[in-house]
């Protein structure tokens, strides 16, 4: 990879002349950004799902964000490249629409019933009170969980905006603390990550844990499994849980906003 001098100088350049060959150059620097992107968002998902295809959709972000990414901004290129790159993979993902029907209805069903619970009881529910309002045993809603987590990128990582205008922003990028504001959805943006800060704080204490180690620490689903001393499966169970938990507490917020 380039040293900083000289990255610093390529993109002084490309900004003044536009070049391709430069933006060639540029590309070719952060390609990795886009492997690493490409490859944790591929281990949530099904085995037919091909790396290499998520790999060129990501690119398509990596080119967009350099064309678009402002030095003088106070944030780091490969924070925003992520963004755009992960943006541009679940853009795709979505447009092919492979997410079984069953399972979005399902996934709406039980986000619905936890935010249901929620309002009337005024805590977390229990897997047996959602299981019930959804009118399932507990051992479907586990396996409901797990459907959901295989065949979804239902994450923090997915596109999520509060005001539905403008460039959506990424629940992951409303807890890290990594974007220059910007004057025209400051506002929208700070109430967002108080939203999903509060949201987080909420949640049961192993669905938090999860969710810190997750995203956090980057942990794999795996290691999260052996720190937890439960199977990787459970763990993403919970890690399910506490997505629809989250998008069930931010939708209702949006709503009432």
């Amino acid at each position: 990879m380039a040293g900083e001098a000289e990255l610093q100088r390529l993109w002084r350049e490309y900004r003044r002349t536009k070049d391709q060959a430069v933006r060639d150059r540029l590309i070719v620097t952060y390609a990795p950004l886009v492997k690493y992107v490409a490859g944790r968002l591929g281990s949530g998902l099904p085995a037919h799902v091909d790396e290499g295809d998520l790999v060129s959709y990501g690119l398509l972000g990596l080119i967009g964000a350099i064309e678009r990414y402002e030095p003088d901004r106070d944030i780091k290129f490969e924070t925003y490249a992520m963004a755009r790159i992960k943006g541009a993979i679940i853009d795709e993902l979505r447009a092919l629409d492979w997410v079984p029907r069953s399972v979005r209805s399902r996934a709406r069903e039980i986000e619905r019933a936890i935010a249901e619970l929620e309002a009337k009881v005024g805590r977390a529910p229990t897997d047996e009170e959602i299981a019930a309002k959804v009118g399932i045993s507990v051992e479907e809603l586990e396996d409901s969980l797990t459907d959901i987590s295989r065949s979804s990128i239902a994450a923090l990582d997915e596109l999520w905006s509060a005001s539905g205008e403008g460039d959506q922003i990424s629940l992951l990028d409303t807890i890290e603390d990594t974007s220059g504001p910007r004057p025209a959805d400051a506002l929208d943006e700070t109430e967002t990550k108080e939203l999903v800060a509060d949201a987080i704080s909420r949640l049961p204490e192993r669905e938090k844990l999860v969710v810190t180690l997750y995203y956090y620490e980057e942990l794999t689903l795996r290691e999260i499994g052996e720190v937890l001393g439960v199977t990787e499966s459970r763990v993403s169970q919970l890690h399910t849980k506490a997505v629809l938990r989250l998008k069930s507490r931010l939708s209702g917020a949006a709503a009432r906003s």
